[in-house]
């Protein structure tokens, strides 16, 4: 069996300038890394993760706790974020938090009991924060994702305001006084700066606040048709409508089928979170798209930076997302 000694022999380096790669206790140059990750490849040297754990004090797992089945943009963060931590030597302890306040504050609790180094976090809603409360009181390196809850830890996500914003604007562009909107879950962050932004895009285009045309979404499809099929039976009922996540997509176009409505000719639709699918759909879908992975290499690079360096202020990092043209919002092809 190789030992470190065979690998600094192989890769002409020391046994110490060995160690200090593998543990990443001390900056070495690229070239000799990749000499010595040679080496290794080679001999079939296999560290002692044990070890090295009980040595640095650390276990090279990171918790990711986030609501992995009911989102398809968090199905796409899960592969990004797993796919930029082992590129860093990090195993991922994946907890699916349902969205559920009480299941993640279990979950979160159960990653602190098994020692992981640090958490990255999409935090559901929960006016009573006890998440957040149990990984400040125990002072856990922490990323909030997508969801930037609180100033006392390292965020990530993207501009949400102005992204919606520029959905209005453009749907008015084309014409459209009656702009109604099916958000997402309620109490999330991302809702409540989404709302904004299309209050705020009703503003800037001279149209005035009508409360019934805004309907709260839900991680449930069933409730998200229902919600759509409400402002499409309105009297007075709108002419484009915006989605507040990729669920809510879905639901309005159920509803809007299940009326014998077509888009774009009876009713305009432009949403947030792009997808794989979106290109499939006839019209083809006009979503506001958000950068995943680089959303998901700066939490783990945060995560990180946090890890060896507790004591660094915190900071909040703003992505901005892409407007997605296609036909669904009245555009040609």
């Amino acid at each position: 069996m190789a030992t470190m000694a065979d690998v600094a022999r192989r890769a002409g380096v020391t046994k110490s300038t060995v160690s200090h790669v593998i543990n990443r206790t001390r900056a070495v140059s690229p070239e000799t890394v990749a000499a010595i990750e040679r080496a290794m490849d080679e001999l079939g040297y296999v560290p002692n993760i044990l070890a090295r754990s009980l040595a640095r004090a650390t276990t090279d797992t990171v918790g990711l706790a986030i609501s992995s089945l009911s989102n398809i943009y968090f199905s796409d963060i899960i592969q990004a974020v797993e796919k930029a931590c082992t590129r860093r030597g990090l195993m991922v302890f994946l907890a699916d938090t349902a969205d559920n306040p009480e299941q993640e504050l279990k979950l979160v609790r159960a990653l602190h009991q098994r020692r992981v180094d640090g958490i990255i976090l999409a935090p559901c809603a929960d006016p009573e924060q006890r998440t957040i409360r149990y990984l400040r009181e125990n002072d856990i390196p922490c990323v909030l994702l997508d969801r930037l809850v609180s100033t006392d830890f390292d965020q990530v996500g993207v501009e949400n305001t102005n992204a919606v914003k520029q959905l209005v604007d453009h749907l008015a562009w084309h014409g459209h006084r009656r702009i109604g909107m099916l958000s997402n879950q309620s109490g999330l962050a991302t809702t409540s700066e989404r709302i904004e932004g299309y209050r705020l895009g009703l503003k800037a285009n001279d149209i005035a606040w009508d409360d019934t045309l805004l309907e709260a979404g839900s991680d449930d499809s069933a409730a998200n048709i229902e919600a759509m099929l409400r402002l499409l039976d309105l009297s007075d009922r709108p002419t484009a409508i915006i989605t507040g996540n990729n669920l809510s997509t879905i639901g309005a176009m159920h509803a809007i089928r299940e009326r014998g409505l077509k888009i774009p000719q009876n009713i305009a639709l432009a949403g947030f979170d792009d997808f794989d699918w979106a290109d499939l759909f006839e019209p083809r879908l006009t979503l506001i798209a958000q950068p995943v992975a680089q959303i998901s290499e700066t939490a783990a690079t945060m995560l990180m930076e946090r890890i060896a360096h507790r004591a660094r202020p915190p900071r909040t990092v703003r992505l901005d997302p892409s407007l997605i043209l296609r036909e669904s919002c009245g555009c040609p092809r």
